[in-house]
């Protein structure tokens, strides 16, 4: 099949839909199928099947800023891109999202495959599903990555859908080496915003009166400035700004804990997974999105959000007990298996196959 992976997010922004649409893309391409990503970015990656639709701007999305690609120029590319790449199957990544996805839903003229990866409602986003709801009609199937990614989706667009989860590459996490470290090791990853709660994990951290202890930081953001103040007394904590894809990887292997302290806005939980198939211990926050992938003291030590004391003792938990971790490990690797990416290519690629069968006559 000749299919095109379309999202409206720069791929020079490290960003949980853009590393699937990658991932995705080159798992289909393993399994024998030609498939380019159609995306903007700043920068040209080392990616053959990647066709850029140029830069982005930043607009406010869920709680965050999405760099979605809305330049003239862009939305231009994208119809030829669709219209002319000779494409069996569009699959369209957030397909009612302003610019490159609502572009491509409108002129596609291959069959059109919907992944709706957004959980939360807002005034606006009502609004615009109440505009371009009617559009939907264009997509032969949809998809959501959770089931409360769905809900959204359902609530503003109506529609029905097939929830078929995030994945995430085994293969990756078991060839990679483990990052050197020095002691006991607690990773963050992500966009340092409000949502996020970076904050709640440094202000717990720094609680925890164990001098031997480490925490890595990773990523940049509006808010990294200010939380690099709140943290400056603390040494232990060591921030790493914007790392490779695969250092994330081999910290998350070497990490004792992976720590992802959002406050909301999170659909399914990448990095949840991610923790899992690297064998850390997971603690998180008790959320819609988390929840739903990891259940709290089999999967992931999971608290409720913005809690500096009860996340600080999740971690304390965490770190010392070789019981709880070792089980906790043992199952969170199953349920990753459950999620690998071969797993989710395939089951798209058998809806992209029935589409195709159903066209042809």
């Amino acid at each position: 099949m000749k299919i095109a992976e379309l999202c409206p997010y720069s791929l020079s922004v490290p960003g949980g839909v853009q590393r699937q649409v990658l991932l995705l893309a080159r798992t289909m391409r393993q399994l024998g199928h030609e498939v380019d990503v159609i995306a903007p970015s700043e920068s040209t990656p080392e990616i053959e099947f990647f066709r850029n639709l140029g830069s982005s701007v930043r607009v406010p999305a869920n709680g965050s800023r999405a760099p979605v690609g809305l330049s003239p120029g862009a939305l231009t590319r994208t119809a030829r891109f669709v219209r002319g790449g000779g494409y069996q199957i569009i699959h369209i990544h957030e397909p009612f999202a302003p610019g490159p996805s609502l572009v491509g839903l409108l002129a596609g003229k291959s069959p059109l495959v919907g992944t709706f990866h957004r959980q939360g409602l807002s005034t606006p986003y009502k609004g615009l599903g109440r505009v371009i709801s009617r559009f939907g009609e264009r997509l032969s199937v949809r998809f959501a990555v959770s089931h409360d990614a769905m809900i959204t989706a359902k609530t503003v667009f109506g529609g029905d859908y097939r929830v078929i989860g995030n994945g995430v590459d085994l293969h990756e996490f078991d060839v990679a080496n483990a990052w050197p470290k020095q002691s006991p090791t607690v990773f963050f990853i992500g966009r340092h915003e409000h949502r996020k709660g970076l904050e709640v994990l440094i202000r717990a951290f720094m609680g925890i009166a164990e001098p031997d202890l480490t925490c890595w930081v990773a990523g940049s953001g509006p808010e990294t400035a200010r939380l690099k103040a709140v943290a400056a007394r603390d040494s232990r904590i060591v921030w790493l700004g914007r790392i490779s894809d695969s250092e994330v990887i081999s910290r998350m292997k070497a990490a004792d804990v992976v720590c992802a302290p959002s406050l909301y806005g999170e659909s399914f939980g990448v990095v949840l997974l991610e923790g899992m198939a690297a064998g850390s211990v997971v603690v998180a926050t008790d959320i819609v999105g988390y929840s739903g992938l990891a259940r709290n003291g089999v999967e992931a030590i999971l608290v409720p959000p913005n809690d500096a004391a009860l996340l600080r003792g999740a971690l304390m938990r965490a770190l010392a007990s070789d019981d709880v971790s070792r089980s906790i490990r043992e199952n969170a690797r199953k349920r990753a298996f459950e999620f690998s990416i071969e797993n989710i290519a395939k089951i798209y690629l058998a809806s992209f196959t029935t589409l195709i069968s159903e066209k042809s006559p």
